[in-house]
């Protein structure tokens, strides 16, 4: 059997060596190299991250207060949710004013400090444009609302009349992302049912018409305003929305049930995406900078777009276009070897084609935890720790969501608490996204854990009881934690930057294990098998997300080595 290295002292090596301001995280030396090509990048959720004024919502002073944490775990940059006005019918992506500051949050001088701080820290600050839809409470759409069928205010939107006697029916067959119908119906000034207007998801959300001059203009003076105050990127939310099919066909039975088919939606992935997303490029890469901000043609841009054709989504990150796009092909793939694998490979030849790095990501906050989704408990734990070794050594960028590296389980809210529109509109049948929203756990042995002063059942979302364990100090001090485990993986991730040669991964077929180099030496190698795998004698273990078994690595663990006569060199 193949032999893969030999353990060396100490199944971890936590050492903090945390690099000092300006000098960003994870990035690798060369200058040359663009940062966001290996970058990592921490999601920040603000309403559940740390409240500063004791209300029980976290917001921006708390963030800012807590950018110590990314720091000493090593991360290039953060990206933050949406902190904008919002009557929160989807936790903050229903937005009434895409240049202001959530009053619940802070300020536009508290944001101008969050910035101004991360900077110092050498941490790069990236935020959420939602271009797709607005709040149905955003003047622009109390204004089509209150206009007559044809006028300039409903074009921003998309209304159309229904079909049937009397259009009584919906446009088309569009259904919603949070289930039911994608249109609802509107009242006419004069009180009667009128018009439908669309929304891909809850009816709170109308969505925009980007075939209109004044939306498109509009959303190049939200960009010019978060670019002048010092933002390096922006998260485009729902990329592969914006545009729909002319003439809105009708999309046929299965929608939102099989992922891979959603590139041929009428309502996902036009082709009109890619002028605009160019001229987005062009003016990241032109617009001034202010002092401490990334100059021009450093900005980046990421897309949230579910496409799973890995052609079609490769479109996102060509040349002039976007610089990355989430592989949520990697974040949905099961626990299984093969399909893993699978799943690497076509995702860095998809990429590869077009000269772009592969985006990385386990989890988010609209996604159940790696831990409960990986199995739960102690086979859940495992298979996490496993799961961000393997994602961290991976060449290319990675996102880390706020309490993925506490290994935070999804957590099982109370029915009355359940604020997302999944729950809803799926008649109870769907719990949503809100468990994976819980405030992080930061000290102390009971709840609030310093999230807030507040009391727990006043906090935007209450949390578990056994969480103490969890909490930032309580993992700081220990040598096993999962938080130990992910500074010290962007540590040496770090250390030994990706190398500009191809993947290439080795092992069986079965996927039962591989192992690939990540470049300056660095080789990493998960077993997915029930079989152990002996290691070679003439390397060193740098990391393990497990114990070893003896001289072996048992199922679900990988290792991080590096050869003895490579360090010799």
């Amino acid at each position: 059997m193949t032999t893969l290295g030999t353990p060396g002292a100490g199944s971890l090596v936590p050492d903090p060596a945390i690099p000092g301001p300006g000098t960003g995280g994870a990035g690798r030396p060369d200058s040359a190299v663009p940062w966001w090509r290996d970058a990592v990048c921490y999601e920040i959720y603000p309403r559940s991250f740390a409240d500063s004024d004791g209300d029980g919502v976290g917001d921006l002073p708390g963030a800012t207060a807590r950018l110590g944490h990314m720091r000493n775990l090593g991360v290039d940059a953060v990206w933050i949710t949406p902190f904008y006005p919002s009557p929160l019918a989807d936790g903050g992506y229903d937005i009434t004013d895409h240049t202001a500051v959530a009053r619940d949050l802070g300020s536009p001088a508290d944001f101008d400090a969050l910035v101004e701080r991360a900077h110092a820290l050498g941490i790069k600050v990236l935020v959420d444009l939602v271009p797709n839809h607005t709040s149905d409470q955003h003047p622009w759409f109390r204004e089509a609302v209150a206009a007559d069928p044809g006028s300039s205010a409903r074009e921003r939107y998309v209304f159309r009349p229904g079909r049937g006697q009397d259009g009584q029916l919906p446009p088309n067959d569009w259904q919603s992302a949070f289930g039911g119908p994608a249109w609802t119906r509107a009242q006419e000034p004069d009180g009667c049912p009128g018009e439908w207007y669309l929304h891909l998801h809850a009816p709170e959300q109308p969505d925009l018409n980007w075939r209109d001059p004044e939306v498109v203009a509009d959303f190049e003076r939200i960009m010019k305003h978060w670019l002048d105050r010092g933002v390096d990127g922006f998260r485009v939310d729902v990329a592969h929305t914006l545009f729909k099919a002319q003439g809105l066909p009708d999309a046929g039975p299965g929608q939102h049930q099989d992922i891979h088919r959603n590139h041929l939606m009428p309502y996902y992935d036009q082709e009109e995406l890619h002028p605009l997303f160019r001229d987005w490029r062009a003016l990241l890469d032109s617009h001034p900078a202010p002092a401490g901000a990334v100059p021009p043609g450093e900005r980046v841009m990421v897309a949230e777009a579910g496409i799973f054709d890995r052609e079609r989504l490769a479109r996102y990150v060509s040349p002039g276009e976007m610089q990355q796009t989430f592989n949520f092909a990697f974040l949905e793939c099961p626990w299984d070897g093969a399909a893993m694998r699978d799943v690497i490979e076509e995702s860095v030849a998809g990429m590869q084609a077009v000269g772009a790095p592969v985006t990385w990501v386990l989890s988010s906050h609209d996604v159940v935890r790696p831990i409960t989704r990986y199995g739960g408990g102690q086979v859940g734990e495992r298979r996490a720790r496993t799961a961000a070794l393997l994602m961290l050594a991976l060449p290319g960028a990675a996102y880390v969501y706020q309490g993925e590296e506490l290994g935070l389980p999804q957590v099982q809210l109370p029915d009355d608490r359940l604020r997302d529109p999944l729950w809803e509109r799926s008649g109870h049948r769907e719990r949503g996204r809100d468990g994976c929203r819980v405030p992080l756990p930061w000290e102390g042995h009971a709840a609030p854990y310093g999230f807030s002063t507040a009391a727990p059942d006043d906090c935007w979302f209450p949390q578990p009881a056994d969480w103490a364990g969890l909490s930032v100090m309580t993992q700081e001090n220990d040598g096993d934690s999962m938080l130990t485990l992910y500074r010290t993986a962007l540590r040496l991730r770090r250390d030994h930057p990706a190398s500009d040669a191809a993947l290439k991964l080795e092992g069986p077929d079965s996927g039962e294990w591989f192992g690939f180099e990540r470049g300056s030496g660095l080789r990493c190698v998960v077993n997915f098998g029930a079989q152990p795998l002996p290691l070679d004698d003439d390397a060193e273990v740098l990391l393990i997300s497990a114990p070893l078994d003896g001289r072996s690595i048992p199922q679900d663990t990988a290792v991080w080595m590096t050869h003895k006569e490579y360090d010799s060199e």
